[in-house]
C-alpha cells in the first residue's frame, strides 16, 4: 500500500482515469483536431505556392554558405545574451527571494513588490525603457546591456518565485531541527535549506532558459545583431519573408527542444519529478 500511494503523481490526485466512454470522445477528438490541423497546413502551403513564395529564389540563399555564417553569428549574439542574461536573473532571483522570505519585514515587502513588478511587466516594455528612457537621463548603454538588462529583470521576477516554492518544499521541520542544535537562522537557510530547495527547482531553471532565448529576439528594437536582427536583415536584402522566417523559426524550436531535453534529463539524475 505504502509503494502505491509513494507511486501516485500529482496527475493521479487531480485527474481520474478516463472511462471507456471518454476515452472513445478523445481519440474522437484527436482523430478531428489532427484532420484541422493538417487541413490548415494545407492551406497555408498552398497559399504560399499560389502567391509564389515557395519559389526557388526565395530558398537559394540557403544553400549559400555566407548565408549560415551571417546566421551563426547572430547565434553567437543570441546564446552570449541569453548567458549573460540567464546568470543575472539567476542571482537575482535568488536576492530577491532571500529578501523575501526575510524576517525583516520592511525587507520582504520591498521584495515582493519588486518580484511582482518584474514578473508583471512585459519584456519587450522594459526594453523599450532601456531604450528610450535611460539615454534621456544621461546614461550611456551599450545596445548588448540594453537587451540584457531588460530580459534578466523580467525573469529574475520568476526565477524568485521559482526558488520560493523550493524552499516551501523543504519540510518545515528541518528548519526547527537546525534552530534547535543552535545553528542561525541565516546557517539554517544556508546550510539547510538552499541546498535542498535549489535541487528541487534545477529543472525548473533550467526550462525557464527557454523563456530568456524567446525573449532574446526582441532585439530588433535596439538593432542588437542577434539571430533574430540577422534574420531581418537578410529579409529585407532578399525579399525572403517566408523563408527566413521559417528557417529562423526552426533555429529557435531545435534549440528551445535541446533546453526542455536537458531540463528533463537533469531531473532523472536527479530524482526529481516533471508533472506532465
Amino acid at each position: 500500500m505504502a509503494k502505491t500511494q509513494s507511486a501516485m503523481t500529482m496527475r493521479d490526485a487531480l485527474y481520474e482515469a478516463p472511462g471507456p466512454k471518454t476515452r472513445r470522445k478523445m481519440v474522437v477528438g484527436t482523430v478531428v483536431s489532427l484532420a484541422a490541423v493538417v487541413a490548415l497546413l494545407a492551406f497555408v502551403v498552398y497559399r504560399f505556392w499560389v502567391t509564389g513564395q515557395l519559389s526557388s529564389r526565395y530558398w537559394e540563399l540557403f544553400s549559400w554558405r555566407t548565408t549560415w555564417i551571417y546566421l551563426g553569428r547572430g547565434l553567437v549574439g543570441t546564446f552570449q545574451v541569453a548567458f549573460t542574461a540567464g546568470v543575472i536573473s539567476l542571482v537575482l532571483g535568488m536576492l530577491l527571494m532571500l529578501g523575501r522570505i526575510s524576517h525583516a519585514r520592511p525587507l520582504s515587502v520591498l521584495c515582493a513588490i519588486l518580484t511582482n513588478f518584474f514578473r508583471g511587466v512585459p519584456s519587450l516594455l522594459f526594453i523599450y525603457g532601456f531604450f528610450f528612457v535611460v539615454p534621456s537621463l544621461g546614461f550611456k548603454m551599450d545596445s548588448f546591456w540594453m537587451l540584457t538588462i531588460p530580459i534578466s529583470l523580467a525573469a529574475s521576477g520568476v526565477l524568485a518565485e521559482v526558488f520560493r516554492a523550493g524552499v516551501n518544499a523543504v519540510p518545515r521541520g528541518q528548519t526547527e531541527a537546525g534552530l534547535s542544535i543552535g545553528l542561525s537562522r541565516w546557517k539554517v537557510k544556508t546550510k539547510i535549506i538552499l541546498p535542498q530547495a535549489i535541487r528541487f527547482v534545477i529543472p525548473s531553471l533550467i526550462s525557464q532558459l527557454v523563456v530568456v532565448v524567446k525573449d532574446t529576439a526582441l532585439a530588433y528594437v535596439v538593432t542588437f545583431p542577434d539571430l533574430m536582427q540577422n534574420a531581418q536583415v537578410l529579409r529585407t536584402n532578399y525579399d525572403a519573408l517566408v523563408s527566413t522566417y521559417l528557417v529562423v523559426a526552426v533555429i529557435y524550436i531545435l534549440i528551445n527542444y535541446l533546453i526542455n531535453k536537458a531540463s528533463v534529463y537533469v531531473s532523472h539524475r536527479m530524482g526529481v519529478k516533471i508533472i506532465r
